[in-house]
């Protein structure tokens, strides 16, 4: 899910340079466009006669009216643009979005499942709620309609399978409608002034690390101070996951907690920590404590890559100006799997409690069309990324490169997504990973420790 909550430090930087950007530079984004939502004319508005009111959950920085960008200083359309087109498809029906910010989302979502308070609902934590037998299987409503579901990227719907508390195999419990994905960033200028050749299309741990060690040290023509590397210090358990890929590993096996094996002290989570732990002494002091990279994302920055950034990244670059400045590249990926890093973003789920279960088939497929892709993408990128094959044929994406790349990331990401990440695993595992690179322990003696605690807790789930 893609949570519009960056780091402060990138935010602050970032909106400096959009003020005095915008006083100078004509920029050629999207942003610099103004977005034009209109009915999709090949859609058929529905021969049959509908009624009553469909609650729809939206959890995010969404508003019903227009607003105004903070990064851009552009008008958005709000979401009543989806309510208008719904209404036109489906004469009769009334759409009523509840809108939610991600502040206690897992609360209120529970509490809204519970007592019935929305049809369809937004679910990044789909694997718990199917679980508990709140949400509807889709496998019927697909058969019934012959619903393509090629449509998709790749690995979106695997991503998003769930297990009810009958089911003996992964199941459709939600239709992917929200992608996200993150992506290794680089300072094409840093790169220049250092005479070092950017990052290929696909770059390995290898390359990486030997690319930020030649730019790390005084620069040769600022004749200041660069460091090789940068990286989300609360997300360093997962660089370390997605390198492991890299080297042929995998986070384990499973789905269900009962069962469940991790691969914790594997010899390639060992490689990949200690990738990361070299990595570290070429970032700024404090990187895993989330310090050192308030420049970056600036005209003035003075860190060569990061390897890992939120899709949000793209859309401050473009917004400053600064989108020849840097340049993205795809997560690591398992060569014989073919995929590799942290699935993310969000599905739309029937509630099993819906009286109107019909109707909410049809969001979930009104929030796959054209239209409602379109529409997200231009006027909420911020927290979106569309999930449809076609959308690489929006012209608005064409004129973004990063954002292709995005796409084509998105469609190698693990799939179904890392189970672990639901349960107290991931905590054992960010805490040893931070432990191993503050020197607390050694390499091998914090894997071992979350693989012994891990494991330990999974024995105990029922």
């Amino acid at each position: 899910m893609i949570k519009n909550k960056t780091k402060k430090w990138m935010v602050s930087a970032v909106l400096l340079n959009v003020f005095a950007m915008q006083l100078i530079v004509g920029c050629s984004s999207k942003a610099d466009t103004k977005p034009t939502v209109v009915s999709d004319s090949s859609a058929k508005v529905s021969d049959k006669k509908w009624s009553g009111t469909l609650k729809v959950q939206l959890i995010g920085d969404f508003s019903m009216e227009d607003k105004t960008n903070p990064l851009s200083g552009k008008k958005v359309k709000g979401v009543s643009v989806l309510k208008k087109e719904f209404e036109r498809l489906y004469p009769g029906a009334t759409l009523e979005f509840i809108l939610l910010g991600w502040d206690g989302y897992v609360q209120k979502t529970d509490a809204m499942l519970n007592s019935k308070g929305a049809d369809v609902f937004q679910v990044p934590g789909i694997a718990n709620l199917a679980s508990q037998d709140l949400l509807e299987p889709l496998a019927p409503y697909i058969e019934k309609d012959k619903f393509d579901l090629g449509i998709f990227i790749d690995n979106q719907v695997e991503g998003w399978k769930a297990m009810g508390p009958k089911d003996k195999d992964l199941q459709i419990y939600g239709l992917p409608f929200i992608g996200d994905t993150r992506v290794i960033a680089y300072d094409k200028k840093i790169f220049k002034e250092w005479g070092v050749e950017e990052l290929s299309k696909n770059p390995t741990p290898e390359e990486i690390l030997e690319k930020a060690k030649k730019m790390t040290g005084i620069n040769p023509k600022t004749g200041k101070q660069n460091y090789g590397a940068f990286y989300a210090g609360a997300d360093a358990a997962d660089s370390v996951m997605n390198a492991a890929e890299a080297y042929g590993g995998s986070w384990g096996k499973g789905f269900l907690f009962k069962g469940m094996e991790v691969n914790f002290n594997s010899p390639e989570m060992l490689k990949g920590l200690k990738w990361m732990n070299e990595l570290n002494t070429l970032a700024p002091k404090g990187a895993l404590v989330k310090q050192g990279g308030e420049k970056w994302g600036t005209a003035n920055n003075d860190i060569a890559i990061h390897i890992r950034v939120q899709p949000i990244f793209v859309d401050q670059i473009y917004a400053a100006g600064l989108q020849d400045q840097y340049g993205v590249a795809p997560l690591f990926i398992n060569k014989e799997k073919k995929m590799g890093g942290m699935f993310a973003g969000s599905p739309y789920s029937i509630a099993k409690s819906s009286a109107n279960k019909e109707l909410s088939w049809e969001f979930l497929k009104f929030s796959v069309s054209d239209f409602f892709q379109k529409y997200m993408w231009e006027e909420q990128s911020s927290q979106f990324l569309p999930v449809i094959k076609s959308a690489a044929k929006f012209e608005s994406l064409q004129k973004n490169p990063h954002a292709v790349i995005e796409l084509e990331s998105m469609g190698k990401l693990w799939a179904p997504r890392y189970p672990y990440r639901s349960g107290q695993p991931r905590y054992i595992l960010s805490e040893s990973v931070e432990e191993g690179m503050l020197g607390k322990s050694s390499l091998e003696a914090a894997l071992e420790k979350a693989q012994k605690e891990s494991t330990a807790w999974l024995a105990a789930q029922k």
